[in-house]
């Protein structure tokens, strides 16, 4: 038995622009990943609408700050073979993470740092790690999250290479969600319900490759198959 933790935000609990609640149980892109793996997997989300990589917001009552509440998740789910993190959009809001796709990279390297040195129980080691780049925004005429965001379309185009480079320095998987998801216009951040499941299809084939490939101790870089590119 396998056991994925997918820890995110917003794209990970699933929020519906149109209705501004939650995508259907069988639309979030965790549970289209764990219907299509299988009964040897279990798959855990841990998702918080507004979580960041490592910054405050002081507008709400919850703790949004991903690395001040990751290791509680690590702590309560583990034995963990595998974490999925899909954080950064949140992070380019004007009143978080600065806005700046570079402020998002250095709290993502700090969220795999924790990661990789939390003092597990012993007999249990450190899960391999998948990076997903967040998908760009679009252009909305939504006046709120144009405010919210600032320059974030501009922005969101650089999730790619940026999240890249914390894999290649920390040795983790890498996938791009902007392959294949877009953004919906209504508010140019989230994803309608045939993008996440679309999402969680596409995660299906590098999830497997990097759980064989620690089975048998080689190395896993994930990429999207031409099969699953959107568009």
């Amino acid at each position: 038995m396998k056991t994925v933790l997918c820890y995110g935000d917003s794209l990970t609990w699933g929020y519906d622009s149109e209705t501004g609640l939650r995508h259907a149980f069988d639309d979030r892109w965790p549970n289209v990943l764990a219907k299509a793996l299988g009964d040897d997997f279990v798959v855990i989300t841990d998702a918080l609408n507004g979580r960041t990589t490592a910054f405050d917001d002081h507008t709400v009552a919850v703790e949004r700050n991903g690395v001040k509440t990751l290791p509680t998740a690590l702590g309560a789910h583990q034995p963990l073979d595998l974490v999925i993190v899909l954080l950064g959009t949140n992070d380019l809001k004007r009143h978080t993470g600065g806005g700046r796709v570079f402020e998002s990279r250095q709290g993502l390297e700090r969220i795999v740092e924790i990661i990789q040195t939390f003092s597990y129980q012993r007999g249990y080691e450190a899960p391999k790690i998948l990076l997903v780049a967040p998908p760009t925004f679009s252009e909305t005429m939504e006046p709120d999250f144009a405010l919210l965001f600032g320059d974030g379309v501009e922005e969101s185009q650089h999730f790619r290479s940026a999240i890249t480079k914390v894999g290649e320095e920390y040795g983790c998987a890498v996938f791009d969600a902007a392959e294949v998801c877009e953004t919906v216009s209504l508010d140019g951040v989230h994803l309608d319900a045939t993008h996440t499941r679309a999402l969680g299809e596409a995660l299906v084939e590098p999830v497997t490759a990097i759980l064989r490939g620690a089975a048998d101790g080689s190395p896993a870089q994930s990429h999207p198959s031409e099969e699953t590119k959107h568009g």
